[in-house]
Parts: C-alpha cells; structure tokens; sequence
C-alpha cells in the first residue's frame, strides 16, 4: 500500500485529490494520507477555480491529517509518495529535497521555472534512484493518446501539418507574476509544446511572436512556428486573455498523407481522405487520472515511468526558453 502526502491545495491539488479519492475506491493499493497547504485551514472551506470544473467547490477533509507546515508533515508521516502541486517556482528546490530523503514525486508541470533547475531534478532522481515524474497530464488524455497512435502508426502516412491552440480568461495570483510562473509561455503554451515535442521530438528551430497584454505578466500570448527538417508546418498558440464568456478551450487539428485527425470540443473527428470521416470513440477519464494511475503502478512495480520521463520534460522546457527568446526578439529564428 503505497501512503500518499498531497502538497497544495488549490485547483490542481483539489483535481489530483479528487483522483486518489476514485482510485482508492476502485481498490487501487494507495492511500491519501495527509494534506499540506500553508493556507489549508482557508482553502478547505472555499472554492478553487481553473479551466476543469473539480468534484466539488467545499471539501470535506474530515478523514485527513492537515498540515499547514511541509517539515511538520514529512517528520509526523510515513510516506512512500509526495505530490506536488504547488507554484512553479517552488518546483525544483523542494523535489530534489523530497528525492533526497528517500520520496518517490510526482510534481506538477512545468518541471521547473528553468530548464537548468529542471537537469537538477532529473540528476537528483537518477542519483538517488526514486520514481521523479511531471505532471505533463497531455500525455496521458485520451484525445491526444490517439493522436499519438496515428503519428507513431502512420495509419494515415508521415504527419505533414499540425496546428495546436489552448485559451482562456487569465488566471489569477502568482500565475500573473511573470518572475514565478513564467507567464502564459511556461504554464499554458508548455502543454501543447511538450505535445509537439512527444509526437514528433525536438524541433530544428523556432520561431514565436508573442505579447504581454497583462501588466506585470510575462506573455500572455503567443504563436509558435516549430520546424523540423522534413518540412512538416507545425504552430501552436495560446492565450491567457480571452475573458468574457469565452470559457477555456483546447484543439488541435493533424495533416497526414492520407487523412487528418480534429479535436474540437472535446470530439476527435477522423477523416480519411478517400473514405467517409467517424468520430472516434475515447475513455471517459481525463488525463489527471490516467497519469496518477500510471505513476503510482510505476512506483508499485519498480519500473521507471516511460511515458512522461523527467528528462523529457526538461526537453519541453528546453523548447519553451528557446521560444521565449525567439519572441524576445521579434520572431527571429532559434536553433535548438
């Protein structure tokens, strides 16, 4: 039975929790043990936003040891696994001390605030031979894990376009302090980056545009050319400043030789070119709890995570910087 320590409960600590709490139910061999947030005696009794609604808005936490203080829970518990959930820039420091002490960690994405601190978590996991892996939840979404099939398949041929968009109002707190999440680049745009990045590796080169449209933000919006050496035309964008009722949106649209592949609204619709399109039939679940699911069979069997490795998420990372400085300078193109 594998004893969990949850840290963070804001919105996507509330998401990772409502997660342990079904596959504890289904019989899974983990329990959720404790929970730690600074604020936690505040936030146990309000609501958390983010783009996917969460179970419920108040928590019943009755049946959990709380903690308000990180050293007062790890000194009071017997944990196997930490999950971390807490603000980007708090993301290095504390996984590798976490790793240290004998935790196997899942830690939310981005890996880290840069993709040096990033190396450091992937040193410190190999080192110290526990289970490091990022919450890069794209990879396990059951929309994208079909794409994934038709690109690694070729059932339609070599993929030769792609378009990628993720938006929604902005966020609020510490997401708009540039210095500690890295704007909308490093939060939002990451997940179609490290999309990219997992279908069809590193790019050769980069070219982004973006802006800052919020005050005291980093970018908040951007569009992405990536390019591989086959010419395939792969963009993405996202932006962080669609309010109104806008809501939160994520799509992409595939190319290959011989058909594509649209995700619009939560449908993947297929399209062969020399046959009749069908919507293809996807799992229910989303991929916070697919990725929870696998981490923990990974810890359990002893085997490394090979779908969401470390190192491949500081590649995303890696990727995202050299956007930020392609948009730093107006567009211009980086070598990766």
């Amino acid at each position: 039975m594998l004893k969990v320590g949850l840290i963070g409960f804001g919105f996507m600590g509330r998401m990772h929790f409502d997660n342990y709490v079904r596959l504890m139910k289904e019989g899974e061999p983990v329990e959720l043990v404790a929970i730690c947030d600074k604020l936690i005696d505040e936030l146990k009794e309000g609501k958390a936003s983010g783009n996917i609604d969460t179970g419920q808005e108040v928590y019943d936490l009755s049946t959990y040891r709380l903690y308000d203080d990180i050293e007062t829970m790890l000194a009071a518990e017997e944990l196997d696994v930490v999950d971390i959930t807490l603000p980007t820039y708090l993301h290095a420091d504390l996984t590798c001390s976490l790793l240290e002490r004998g935790y196997h960690v899942l830690c939310e994405k981005p890996v880290a605030g840069n993709a040096a601190d990033g190396r450091r978590m992937v040193e410190t996991a190999e080192r110290t031979g526990k289970t490091l892996m990022i919450g890069q939840c794209l990879r396990f979404w059951p929309a994208y894990e079909l794409l994934k099939s038709y690109v690694e398949d070729k059932t339609f041929g070599e993929a030769t376009a792609g378009y990628f968009f993720r938006g929604s109002g902005a966020p609020k707190g510490w997401f708009l302090d540039g210095s500690k999440s890295g704007g909308c680049m490093l939060d939002m745009h990451i997940h179609d980056t490290d999309m990219i990045h997992w279908l069809f590796g590193k790019p050769a080169k980069v070219s982004s545009i973006a802006r800052n449209v919020i005050p005291g933000s980093a970018y908040d919006a951007v569009s992405t050319n990536y390019i591989y050496p086959d010419g395939k035309a792969i963009n993405a964008q996202a932006d962080w400043t669609l309010e109104g009722d806008f809501g939160f949106s994520m799509s992409y649209r595939v190319n290959f030789e011989r058909g594509n592949l649209v995700f619009e609204q939560g449908v993947v619709k297929v399209h062969p070119n020399d046959e009749p399109g069908y919507t293809a039939e996807l799992s229910p679940d989303m991929g916070y709890y697919r990725q929870i699911k696998y981490f923990l069979s990974s810890v359990s069997a002893g085997t490394p995570v090979a779908i969401c490795t470390p190192e491949s998420a500081v590649g995303s990372l890696e990727i995202i910087e050299a956007e930020v400085r392609s948009a730093d300078q107006g567009g211009e193109t980086v070598t990766l």
